[in-house]
């Protein structure tokens, strides 16, 4: 034991003599122990010098890249389902546009009104309903169609006044009963109060108007979120 620890000490003084009197100037005369010593050293410092400024930029733009291909994996898959849907949803769209031309046909135009107005009062006489009020409002325009509240008041018996909004209902044109009231007179009649909606196309001024009104909220609402 006593010989072993001898040649190891024997080894370390003979390997710190190597690292005595180096000259840095001159390292190609330095012992071979300094010389692999100071290899590592300037490979470990290469390696972190090239993690800092080179591999971990490449590795962060690797994710990137990575969540990118996600994305657009996702992207394509969604693509496919729709073309796979893509009978169905023209379909659908042309369910969809014959609804509304169904709908844009019940609507009157401005010319047209007086006469669907005409026909809610000779309704109400039809059933011999007696009109107290009835006065058309001022259009309220909508996007794509316009409001004409009518207030009307009509009193009869309780069965002819329900007739009366059973015809309303029956009209060519769309018409709506609105914030019905009922109260019974003394002699058994009855007086319903309401709001008939009238519906109307709106005219090509009128849309003009309202597209005009449209691009200019759009445009106010972009300048807002700049």
């Amino acid at each position: 034991m006593a010989l072993d620890s001898e040649i190891s000490l024997a080894a370390l003084n003979d390997l710190g003599a190597q690292f005595r009197g180096l000259n840095l100037n001159e390292p190609e005369t330095w012992p071979a122990a300094p010389r692999i010593l100071f290899a590592v050293l300037a490979a470990v410092l290469v390696l972190l010098l090239g993690w800092q400024f080179y591999w971990s930029g490449k590795l962060d733009e690797l994710d990137r890249k990575h969540a990118e291909q996600e994305s657009l994996k996702q992207a394509y898959q969604s693509k496919v389902a729709q073309v796979a849907n893509l009978d169905a949803l023209r379909k659908q769209k042309a369910e969809v546009e014959q609804r509304v031309a169904l709908v844009e046909r019940q609507l009157p135009n401005k010319t047209e009104m007086d006469a669907l107005l005409a026909d809610v009062n000779h309704a109400g006489v039809a059933r011999g309903l007696q009109f107290e009020l009835f006065k058309p409002q001022p259009a309220v325009l909508k996007p794509y169609f316009a409001e004409i509240p009518v207030n009307l008041k009509v009193t009869g018996r309780y069965h002819d006044v329900a007739q009366f909004n059973a015809d309303v209902a029956a009209l060519s044109r769309i018409v709506s009963m609105q914030g019905m009231q009922f109260t019974t007179g003394k002699d058994g009649g009855l007086t319903m109060e309401a709001v008939a909606m009238a519906y109307r196309a709106l005219d090509p001024e009128e849309q003009a108007a309202q597209r005009k009104a449209e691009a200019a909220a759009a445009k106010t609402a972009a300048g807002a979120k700049k």
